[in-house]
């Protein structure tokens, strides 16, 4: 263990010190460089917009419960309770994705690992489509859980590693984005067509991924893992343009990569030593913040959240669902200027002013104050929610995660930190209900106390990652450590 924190120390210390040695001038081409290989080339923008296919598959799986509840219980006779094992047998598959997520990427790449989610997720469509009884519809609700869980890891490691060190936080975003357009449209569509159209139309952008996969190249930093000299050049260039001078950024991905591997590959225990350690809680807590602050609970159980108030379910859903894209839109424009930290902040910041109005709304029916006006505080309250969610606290978890840990870790470290999501998610759906059953009050009060937690964990151990190679950061994030 010693000697492996000694290698890491030396290769750390020689990254960093050409890291210096490029910003003291001595090597301009590396300025050139950026210049001409940082462009939104239309390769990156195809190969961003097919991954993200896979993100829309995310909303439209978390969104379509909500509309298809009435038409699957009438149509085939199955109880709430059965309903509601239907609708929370997702987070299980997506647990069950999540585990494996990291070393499905890691061993068949990004684009092989998004196309076999998407083929898990084709079948759990036209598996609920064609349902007749309880088992088929959870069995269809698990698969599309296993391959949303792969999804949620894999669509922002891609998009990370084939854009441009300065435009990687607007692309990334766009993850959450589709993400919010998918449950918006989901909850739209689910009003005019019956649960099985609305199944069927679930395969369409899960069909468009799998075709477009066979037309965006691999990550070149997963190719230069496996020793695809040429694959991953030729990927490169074909993601930069044919005139962009990829000379410095290929040979940082390259030394860098080289370096890592004269150490052993990376297993799950070896994420917990103190090397790691900074990474790690970055990593695992910004998650569990994310997931604890309410969010799945919320968007779950959004309409009993409005026929408690006392406010239309229908408008008060539909608002919900859209007011997560204005603000998913502002993210993607300004992430690459105003930073990861300061959007997070911002963000935090508005779910906990949205949790306090929400809970003092209830707080002021519990004692029978202002009742014409509570119903519409709990919706104003779950707006703001949900837009500042979508901000920064939606996407940028997921962003971070992609940035933060080594490749030879990455996929250890992406499956652990999935898995706590997806977990985190799974408590939080389950018990929200039993919160607003002792306190409905209570509960939002609760979220705004994490949310404001989570301002402070952002400020002090959350690194600002704006404008740097993933390199850069993983050098700076995981510093020689101390024996």
């Amino acid at each position: 263990m010693e000697r492996k924190d000694i290698e890491d120390g030396d290769i750390t210390s020689s990254l960093l010190a050409k890291e210096n040695l490029d910003t003291n001038g001595v090597s301009s081409s590396r300025n050139v460089a950026a210049n001409s290989g940082g462009a939104a080339t239309a390769m990156v923008v195809f190969s961003t917009f097919i991954a993200v296919c896979g993100s829309y598959v995310f909303g439209a799986a978390i969104g379509y419960s909500s509309p298809a509840m009435s038409g699957i219980m009438e149509d085939l006779g199955i109880s709430l309770a059965q309903f509601s094992v239907f609708g929370s047998v997702m987070t299980i598959g997506a647990m069950l994705g999540a585990t494996f997520s990291g070393k499905i990427a890691d061993l068949l790449g990004c684009r092989w690992a998004m196309g076999l989610s998407e083929i898990s997720c084709v079948v759990g469509w036209l598996a609920i489509m064609f349902s007749k009884g309880a088992w088929s519809l959870d069995l269809g609700r698990l698969l599309i859980g296993c391959g949303v869980g792969v999804l949620s890891y894999v669509v922002p490691v891609y998009i990370a590693e084939i854009t441009p060190k300065r435009l990687r936080g607007g692309f990334t975003t766009a993850h959450q984005f589709m993400l919010s357009v998918g449950l918006a449209l989901t909850y739209f569509i689910g009003t005019v067509v019956n649960w099985r159209t609305l199944a069927l139309i679930g395969t369409i952008p899960s069909l468009v991924q799998l075709v477009g996969l066979f037309f965006i190249p691999e990550s070149p930093r997963w190719l230069v893992k496996f020793g695809e000299e040429k694959d991953y050049e030729a990927s490169l260039r074909h993601l930069r343009g044919e005139d962009a001078d990829i000379f410095q950024e290929a040979t940082e991905i390259r030394e860098y990569t080289e370096a890592l591997q004269q150490l052993p590959q990376g297993r799950f225990l070896d994420l917990f030593q103190r090397i790691y350690a900074h990474s790690l809680i970055v990593g695992v807590g910004i998650m569990i913040l994310q997931q604890f602050g309410g969010a799945n609970g919320i968007v779950f159980y959004a309409s009993s959240i409005f026929k408690l108030a006392g406010f239309s379910t229908e408008v008060g859903t539909t608002a919900m669902a859209v007011a997560q894209i204005p603000t998913s839109i502002l993210s993607v424009i300004i992430m690459d200027k105003a930073g990861r930290k300061p959007l997070l902040m911002v963000s935090a910041v508005g779910t906990c002013l949205g949790c306090l109005i929400t809970g003092l709304s209830f707080l002021l029916q519990d004692y029978q104050l202002w009742k014409e006006v509570t119903p519409v505080l709990v919706f104003v309250g779950t707006l703001v929610y949900n837009g500042s969610f979508g901000l920064g606290l939606a996407g940028i978890p997921w962003l971070i995660m992609s940035e933060i840990f080594p490749i030879n870790m990455k996929g250890s470290a992406g499956s652990l930190v999935s898995l706590v999501n997806w977990f985190s998610s799974w408590i939080v759906s389950y018990i929200f209900n039993f919160l607003m059953e002792w306190s409905s009050a209570g509960t939002f009060f609760i979220f705004a106390s994490i949310s404001g937690l989570t301002v402070l964990f952002v400020a002090k151990l959350v690194p600002e990652t704006k404008g740097q190679t993933l390199e850069e950061i993983q050098t700076t994030m995981n510093p020689r450590s101390t024996r």
